[in-house]
């Protein structure tokens, strides 16, 4: 499946916006001092690392992502000697082994055709004892403004069915990551769900960024006809929880885990 990933601006505003209150709570529980090297594997548009940079006195920090429109993004919004920005692979990492003390990677995991590789890459990198956390969103389940979205698509088009996240992608699901990584030997495993609330000032706010073409559901979107993205926009007005002052609040939930190399 060939999912864009071009435009870092049209990330943001679909679901970058959420992933660093995501990322926030992910830091605190993976719990590292101050001082480290950081290396950050499909850095996005720089979320964790902004976050990194501004809560943990890092060393250093080398933020990768195969994606160099995100990459630029990222580079624009934060400026730091202490950070090196990288278009490269999550599989084949071009660092040295056990070189870095912590490494992170977020929402990313899911995206990769061979994440286990990914993750023994990290492990490679690592210095022994220091600290691996990856998280996926929940696209199952939890991360409920894709789960009201993709209900909504398959109702009216059975077709939409191979694009859903929650289908294609079975690490997202309860324990599947955790036994991902348990396979590549990491040690001192822990894993927990985090959740964070998603609120949207109105139905706009939600479906617009559903216009930006970036990911698979703005993808799908953006390939309909008008007629049929007029029926899904309608759908969806209908089956999301509305407030009466038009606000949308829901949840979007991660899986996370830890280990030391």
């Amino acid at each position: 499946m060939n999912d864009s990933w071009q435009s870092g601006i049209a990330y943001d505003r679909f679901m970058g916006r959420w992933s660093v209150f995501i990322a926030q709570k992910f830091l605190r529980w993976l719990a590292v001092s101050p001082s480290h090297t950081w290396l950050d594997v499909g850095c996005g548009t720089g979320a964790i690392t902004k976050l990194i940079l501004e809560n943990y006195q890092p060393e250093a920090i080398i933020s990768i992502d195969s994606s160099s429109d995100f990459i630029s993004r990222a580079q624009e919004s934060i400026s730091d000697p202490a950070i090196q920005f990288r278009v490269g692979l999550a599989q084949s990492l071009e660092l040295e082994s056990n070189s870095i003390d912590t490494v992170v990677s977020g929402l990313v995991l899911n995206f990769l055709p061979q994440p286990k590789a990914a993750v023994s890459e990290m492990l490679r990198v690592t210095k022994p004892g220091g600290k691996i956390g990856v998280f996926v969103w929940d696209y199952a389940d939890g991360m409920q403004m894709l789960r009201y979205f993709w209900d909504a698509a398959v109702e009216l088009d059975e077709n939409a069915r191979e694009l859903d996240e929650g289908i294609r992608f079975p690490l997202c699901q309860e324990g599947q990551l955790e036994s991902l990584i348990r396979e590549t030997g990491l040690k001192r495993i822990e894993a927990t769900p985090i959740e964070v609330v998603t609120l949207f000032q109105n139905f706009d706010d939600y479906w617009q960024p559903f216009l930006g073409g970036v990911g698979p559901a703005p993808g799908y979107t953006m390939s309909l006809d008008p007629r049929d993205r007029q029926k899904l926009e309608d759908k969806l007005r209908k089956s999301l929880p509305i407030d009466e002052n038009g606000s949308i609040s829901i949840t979007a939930r991660a899986w996370a885990v830890k280990g030391t190399a």
